[in-house]
C-alpha cells in the first residue's frame, strides 16, 4: 500500500509516482480509482504544485488533502545568458540550493539536471566539486527540475542531460527511477536522455542491468591514468583499464554505444601525444568522443585552448578513425556551462 503524508513525516511525495501508484493512493483516501488518472494528468501534464489547485477534485477533499506534499521546489533565482540559456537556483524543502539549466534551440529544449546537492568527486577543474557534497537528490527532486524548466519556458522539454551538480552513479536508485518517470509519465524518450559519470567502480555495470536505452556519457578527460588521477582524484581507486572494461560490458549488455567526454585544458591534455594516446585507448570501441573546451572557474587557473588547438586535436582523432565532435557549452556568461555549476553562488532576492 502507498502511504503518503506531509513532508514532516518523511514519507514519499506524489511527484515521481506512476499512475498505478497514484491510483492506489487516492483509493486509500476514499476516492474513486479514476481520480488516480486525473491526479497523474495534473501532476505531469499541468505541473500542479498543490492538490488544492486541482479543480476537478471535490472542494472538500482538496481542502483536507492540502497538506500532502506534491514535491515541487521553489525558484530561488533565475538568470539568463545572452544565448537565452537560463540557469535556475532551486530551493528544496530543506533549504538547500541546487542548480538546473534550460538550454533552448530552434528545435529543442534541453534540461541539464542535478542529481546531488554538491558533489563528492572533487574534480580539479569543476566548480561543483569545490563546494563539497551534502546529499543525494530524491526522485521527485530530479523530476521537478524538468517540470520547472518546462513551465518557465512554456515549451515541452525534448532532451535531458544528467550533467548538473553531482555524480549520478552514486545515486543510481533515484536516477534510474527519475529516468523511468521522465520517460513513462512525462513522455521523454529514453534515447533523448544522457547520464554522465566520471566512473564509480561497479556502478556502470549496475546501471547496465536496468537495460535503459539512454546515452551513457563517461567523463574521461585524460588519455592516461597518471593525468586522469591528477584531474579526478577518485580515479586513483579506479584504473582507466578497469573503467574501459566496464564500459565495454555496458555496450555488450545494452547495445548502446558509450560517449566519452573530454574537457580540453590548454597545454595539459590537448597535445598531439594525448590525442594519439586517446585514439589508442578507444580504437575498436563502440563509442563517440565529445570534446569540450574548458569553461573557466575562479578557483583554478586552467586555460581554454585556442580554436586551432581544438581543431588539431579533433582532426588527429578523426585521422585515427575515432568518432568525435566538439561541444562548445552554452550559458558560459552566467556560470551555467559545463563544470561551472555550484550551490554556493546564491543570489539573495
Amino acid at each position: 500500500m502507498v502511504a503518503i503524508l506531509d513532508n514532516t513525516s518523511g514519507q514519499r511525495p506524489l511527484l515521481g509516482m506512476t499512475q498505478a501508484e497514484l491510483t492506489e493512493w487516492v483509493q486509500t483516501q476514499d476516492q474513486p480509482a479514476y481520480r488516480g488518472k486525473q491526479l497523474h494528468q495534473w501532476l505531469y501534464g499541468k505541473g500542479v504544485r498543490s492538490l488544492a489547485d486541482i479543480t476537478v477534485f471535490p472542494k472538500a477533499w482538496r481542502q483536507s488533502a492540502a497538506h500532502v506534499s506534491v514535491g515541487r521546489s521553489d525558484i530561488h533565482h533565475r538568470s539568463i545568458a545572452p544565448d537565452q540559456t537560463v540557469k535556475f537556483l532551486l530551493r528544496l524543502d530543506d533549504n538547500h540550493i541546487i542548480e538546473t539549466v534550460g538550454m533552448p534551440t530552434e528545435k529543442r529544449l534541453t534540461v541539464c539536471v542535478s542529481s546531488q546537492v554538491g558533489c563528492p568527486m572533487a574534480c580539479d577543474f569543476c566548480a561543483t566539486g569545490k563546494g563539497g557534497f551534502i546529499r543525494n537528490l530524491a526522485t521527485h527532486e530530479i523530476v521537478d527540475q524538468v517540470l520547472t524548466v518546462q513551465e518557465d519556458f512554456e515549451q515541452r522539454v525534448s532532451n535531458i542531460v544528467f550533467m548538473g551538480m553531482g555524480e549520478p552513479l552514486i545515486n543510481v536508485k533515484n536516477v534510474v527511477a527519475a529516468v523511468q518517470c521522465l520517460n513513462q509519465d512525462i513522455g521523454i524518450g529514453q534515447r533523448s536522455i544522457t547520464v554522465s559519470t566520471v566512473g564509480i567502480p561497479g556502478q556502470i555495470r549496475r546501471l547496465a542491468q536496468h537495460n535503459l536505452q539512454i546515452t551513457l556519457a563517461v567523463s574521461l578527460h585524460a588519455s592516461n591514468q597518471t593525468l586522469r588521477t591528477q584531474l579526478i582524484p577518485s580515479a586513483q581507486q579506479y584504473p582507466l583499464e578497469q573503467l574501459l572494461d566496464e564500459c565495454r560490458e555496458y555496450v555488450t549488455v545494452t547495445g548502446r554505444r558509450v560517449t566519452f567526454e573530454y574537457i580540453l585544458l590548454a597545454g595539459l591534455n590537448d597535445c598531439p601525444e594525448h590525442a594519439a594516446e586517446l585514439a589508442s585507448l578507444l580504437r575498436g570501441f563502440q563509442s563517440h568522443v565529445n570534446l569540450i573546451p574548458y569553461n573557466p572557474i575562479d578557483e583554478v587557473d586552467y586555460q581554454r585552448p585556442s580554436k586551432k588547438r581544438v581543431s588539431q586535436f579533433t582532426n588527429a582523432l578523426k585521422a585515427a578513425g575515432i568518432a568525435v565532435s566538439v561541444r562548445y557549452s552554452r550559458g558560459l556568461e552566467k556560470d551555467a556551462a559545463c563544470g561551472q555549476l555550484r550551490a554556493s553562488k546564491v543570489v539573495n532576492v
